[in-house]
């Protein structure tokens, strides 16, 4: 295994590969009405190799040569797969027309589509296999972006925070919870994984269509089955389930979930012990109803309930050099109960008057209301280690440096309703592919917070005053709005001269606060061109305006002061890239590479504390983030797909009412200077994820899927509400999860009895996985004790996930 990993990474630094004998399929797709079909995809199953038609329905494609491949045509839901086996020689050239037949229930139309896009296609069909604490979609996505924490699905996307990303599930808007401040308190994500069908995700430069935020898009497609099915699985961090099917005319098909997860068994192997009884559970359901040939309805809904209580008992924390090491104890007293319960509708119709105009409804409804209260106390010791291996007490206090206490209170509420109405039509003009929408949303958002902390040290409050007893730091606050927003877009998809294998988009998006009366226009395009080359090569390129108009987040500050004249955060995006599908050692790979720059300006500076983003609620900075992203797709073993993501990222802000004072000897300010550009907490300046697969040589229902992940220290600082001094960086993020999985039963083989409990199932997988393999204890954030007798502040670490063994099984029937 060694040796493959060892040869990917050379093909991906140095591009040296050797190429197989290959042959040349080519030829027209049409539909049955003889109208040729352009961005239908072409592609040899089982591979990553692959095109779509261009101009008059044309393709052209270079296949393994000298084996037999499954050629598959497809274009969206509402077409039959077309399958054709074929072995051809060494540069045969070989022409294979296809005609693509719709399917009996589904109305006949001009699928929506984006020709040559940027969007990146993940794989949903091994979801299920791969190891992971998060699952699901999101921790796919973090392999290819980077991420410092395993117990989160939230991901940051090129310099961006996780309140810049966009996620929609069947052109719904999708919201997060939001007082969440750990990894530990995070429910289970919205996008359910086993009612999937296609995941596209833009890291950038996406389209007009996509909303206003600033980093990137998720756009997930839920299943359209067309026969009754459904899967189980049960593991050590919970089970979930999940049903589909459809009615005998197959006018109406549903999807239906419920996902229940505790992290309680991973939340047990953290530093700070007690107990811990989360419950995170989710239930999801969605129909769609054809009423006509033109016109169908569809349902979704979905209600999380959220949960988390913690009584915290002890912790120990070792931290500092080899010469110089420290260890903190720290006795608890009190509790922690959060609750986070949401709920999400919506409802969409779709008319199609012919086979070119397709015009949409959607209304939508997100209530979430949650809970975080706690009263912790917790006594600390603070000693130095002994460090000298020849003495008896090596690893132990040899010198106590101080006592004290830090007590914690919490009452925090939050009730957000938001309501939406929107529109969405296509139009199919041949060369001009229009595309257009209409939003308006209204929120209701009701805040109370509540919440101080008192430290003690030697017997002295601190921050120590002689006159009074004072708080580290205390917010109170109460806020109850109502605001409305409205935007639109309007977007072209050129397709050029038959000759020209040439694309390109042009789209503007208009967004209008009620709030703070802004008015934002926001022109983006995107091109794309293939060259008529034997290899198959694309470049694109991308370029636009991006403002995201503040939410309840960005509005309150760090004291929980609600600022409703704060306006959007702005950014125009440069993009370069591109893709080139080629064989090497007689197997299909991929390899995608883009540059980037961002120029961003009204920012909102903020503070990670874990999970919870504090935001300063005031655009007082501007800033940039630059950088380039290599990744490689391909079958490093036969049939096992495997990948490697590398980016190198810079991305610093200037916080203009920044200022360092400085004092002279009488202790008098004397001069203050702006610092200029610092470190953004999202700098992460270089990543590396991996995801590699193999199976047994002659077996391969026995497989192996491992995840690794490297990435760069973000910067952090104290607590002190002053950016400059957020410059130091957190220790490498390094991570590898191994997973085993054995096919216990394969419904592809006929041989059960017809009386067998498992006749009906289509497969039996059980799986044993090992989180965090090398045992490496990450960082994810630090907390502060000063000693008041000496003045020394002290950083101590507070640490991820140990080692840890997890048990699955998946029944899909």
């Amino acid at each position: 295994m060694l040796r493959r990993l060892a040869a990917v990474i050379t093909l991906l630094l140095f591009t040296i590969c050797t190429h197989a004998q290959t042959a040349i399929v080519y030829g027209t797709v049409k539909d049955e009405t003889d109208s040729t079909v352009e961005s239908a995809t072409i592609a040899v199953a089982g591979t990553s190799i692959g095109t779509q038609t261009g101009p008059g329905g044309k393709y052209r494609l270079e296949v393994p040569a000298d084996k037999k491949i499954t050629l598959v045509a497809s274009f969206g839901f509402d077409y039959t797969d077309f399958k054709r086996d074929l072995n051809l020689g060494p540069k045969q050239e070989f022409r294979l027309d296809i005609v693509l037949r719709t399917k009996s229930n589904v109305i006949d139309e001009v699928i929506i589509r984006d020709r040559k896009n940027d969007m990146i296609s993940l794989n949903t069909t091994r979801i299920g296999e791969r190891p992971d604490i998060v699952g699901g979609i999101e921790g796919g996505i973090k392999m290819l972006v980077g991420s410092n924490n395993e117990l989160t699905s939230q991901y940051a996307v090129r310099g961006g925070n996780y309140d810049e990303n966009l996620v929609y599930v069947n052109d719904f808007e999708i919201y997060r919870p939001f007082l969440v401040r750990s990894g530990q308190q995070e429910g289970l994500s919205f996008v359910n994984s086993d009612l999937v069908q296609n995941v596209n995700f833009s890291v950038g430069g996406f389209q007009a269509k996509y909303g206003d935020k600033m980093s990137s898009v998720l756009d997930v497609a839920y299943k359209k089955p067309t026969k009754f099915g459904g899967s189980v699985q049960l593991s050590m961090l919970g089970a979930s389930l999940h049903l589909e099917g459809a009615s005998k005319n197959n006018k109406l098909f549903y999807l239906f979930g419920a996902r229940q997860k505790s992290n309680q068994y991973v939340l047990q192997s953290q530093p700070t012990k007690g107990i811990y009884n989360p419950s995170f559970t989710d239930i999801q359901f969605l129909a769609n109803y054809q009423v006509s040939k033109k016109w169908e309805i569809e349902v979704i809904g979905n209600y999380a309930r959220n949960r988390f209580n913690f009584v915290p008992e002890e912790q120990t924390s070792s931290f500092g050099l080899v010469n110089q090491a420290f260890q903190v104890r720290v006795f608890y007293d009190g509790s922690e109960t959060d609750q986070f319960d949401s709920r999400f509708g919506g409802i969409s119709t779709t008319f199609r008057p012919n086979k070119r105009l397709k015009l949409k409804l959607l209304a939508s409804a997100f209530q979430t209301n949650e809970r975080e209260t706690y009263d912790i106390g917790g006594e600390y010791l603070l000693g130095e280690l002994e460090t000298d291996l020849g003495k008896e007490n090596f690893g132990q206090i040899k010198t106590y440096l101080g006592t004290g206490i830090i007590q914690t209170h919490a009452r925090n509420y939050l009730n957000v309703n938001v309501g939406t109405v929107a529109h969405r039509g296509t139009y199919d003009a041949k060369k001009h592919f229009l595309q257009w929408g209409v939003d308006g949303m209204i929120t209701s958002i009701s805040d109370k917070l509540h919440e101080w902390e008192r430290r003690d040290s030697a017997g002295f409050t601190q921050p120590y005053s002689p006159d009074s007893i004072n708080m580290r730091y205390f917010y109170s606050s109460s806020s109850t709005f109502n605001y409305s927003r409205f935007s639109a877009f309007l977007q072209d998809n050129i397709q050029f001269s038959d000759s020209l294998d040439l694309t390109l988009s042009l789209g503007v998006r208009i967004n209008y606060n009620m709030l703070n009366n802004e008015l934002i226009t926001s022109p983006r395009a995107q091109l794309a061109y293939s060259p008529k080359w034997k290899r198959d090569v694309i470049f694109r390129a991308s370029a636009g305006m991006y403002a995201q108009p503040p939410f309840y987040r960005e509005m309150r500050d760090l004291n929980g002061v609600v600022n409703k004249d704060l306006k959007a955060q702005k950014s125009a995006h440069f993009v370069l890239g591109t893709e080139y599908n080629f064989a090497a050692f007689k197997r299909p790979f991929r390899v995608t590479a883009e540059v980037y720059y961002k120029k961003l300006w009204d920012l909102v500076p903020y503070e990670y504390d874990n999970v919870r983003i504090r935001y300063f609620g005031q655009n007082s900075a501007e800033g940039y983030a630059y950088g380039g992203e290599v990744r490689l797709f391909g079958d490093i073993v036969r049939d096992a797909t495997s990948w490697i993501s590398i980016g190198l990222l810079k991305t610093e802000e200037d916080v203009k009412t920044d200022r360092i004072v400085y004092q002279s000897v009488a202790g008098a300010d004397s001069a203050s200077v702006s610092p200029g550009y610092i470190p953004r907490p999202t700098d992460q300046r270089f990543m590396l994820g991996m995801y590699f697969e193999d199976y047994l040589p002659r077996n391969k229902n026995f497989k192996m899927h491992m995840n690794m992940m490297y990435s760069s220290g973000l910067p952090f600082g104290p607590p002190d509400q002053k950016r400059y001094g957020d410059t130091l960086r957190l220790p490498d993020y390094k991570r590898v999860d191994i997973g085993f999985s054995a096919l216990l039963l394969d419904g592809a083989k006929k041989e059960r009895p017809a009386h067998s409990f498992f006749r009906n199932f289509q497969s039996v997988w059980l799986s044993l996985e090992v989180f965090n393999l090398l045992g490496i204890r990450n960082t994810i954030s630090y907390s502060w004790i000063q000693d008041q007798s000496t003045g020394n502040t002290y950083a101590v670490p507070n640490r991820l996930t140990a080692r840890l063994i997890n048990a699955k099984m998946i029944f899909r029937f």
